[in-house]
């Protein structure tokens, strides 16, 4: 009786020439090439490799037409030849991730003064914070889903309007935006000085979405001008700091804006 390893032989040879005529030996060569290939092939490597007489863009079509419909498939990318994951299967091999970074103090700063001033243009932030306010921090404030352009103010100019959105409200907790501390609450909190200037006040917000005498509608683009804003150079970024409430305010892969050297005010 045959022992069971001279069986899987006499089965092997069996199977052999069967599977040897149902497929060129060329496609099995340009498999095993373009598999243990690190990198991608072009056309004339492959060439050198196969026997005499194989035409290697007929063999290269045909092995690209066996691999179509599978998991994988054979691709020609930048002239060269190599094997990738069927396109439809990309979301397999997708890891996402959050980064998140903490706002800049100068971002903060804008964010609450938009909070608490609504509508107010760019000018009218850095009236308030007395330093001139980097393009770059309304731009990631933009970008968080936080802020919104809202009009156009009736001045010389026309200035853009901003306001808070109902992100904005989610991020912090907020049911409307008169949940804001006042100014009681900023001083019990420590991040108001008890000894402030005569008559200073912190103004009451609206959720009022209406546009005021004051402001006009945003034009086409208005939107989209101030996304697409060049970023903001390395001396608009300043060191990380603590938001004024409970949870601290994170921008999931945003630059953070800061305050910039001289610039010329206006949208």
């Amino acid at each position: 009786m045959a022992s069971l390893a001279e069986k899987r032989v006499e089965d092997t040879e069996e199977v052999a020439p069967a599977d040897s005529m149902a497929r060129p030996e060329e496609l099995r060569l340009l498999e095993a090439l373009l598999f243990a290939s690190a990198e991608p092939i072009d056309q004339a490597t492959l060439a050198k490799r196969m026997p005499d007489g194989v035409d290697i863009k007929v063999a290269l079509a045909q092995l690209q037409a066996e691999y179509a419909p599978r998991g994988v498939n054979l691709v020609r990318v930048a002239n060269k030849w190599t094997f990738r994951t069927a396109g439809d299967l990309s979301w397999l091999m997708t890891r996402e991730s959050t980064e998140t970074r903490k706002l800049s103090r100068a971002a903060i700063e804008v964010l609450a003064i938009i909070a608490y001033h609504q509508p107010v243009t760019r000018a009218e932030i850095e009236e308030i914070r007395g330093v001139i306010t980097s393009k770059g921090t309304i731009d990631v404030l933009l970008e968080t889903g936080w802020i919104r352009p809202r009009g156009r103010r009736k001045t010389p100019g026309r200035p853009l309007t901003f306001g808070t959105t109902d992100g904005f409200l989610s991020q912090f907790s907020l049911e409307a935006l008169g949940d804001l501390p006042g100014l009681d609450e900023l001083k019990g909190t420590g991040l108001l000085d008890s000894r402030l200037p005569t008559g200073f006040s912190v103004p009451s917000p609206s959720d009022d979405v209406t546009l005021r005498e004051d402001e006009e509608p945003l034009e086409p683009g208005d939107t989209l001008e101030l996304l697409l804003a060049p970023a903001a150079g390395p001396e608009a970024f300043e060191p990380e700091a603590s938001a004024p409430d409970a949870s601290e305010p994170e921008a999931s892969g945003a630059d953070e804006g800061g305050d910039a050297g001289p610039e010329e005010k206006g949208e």
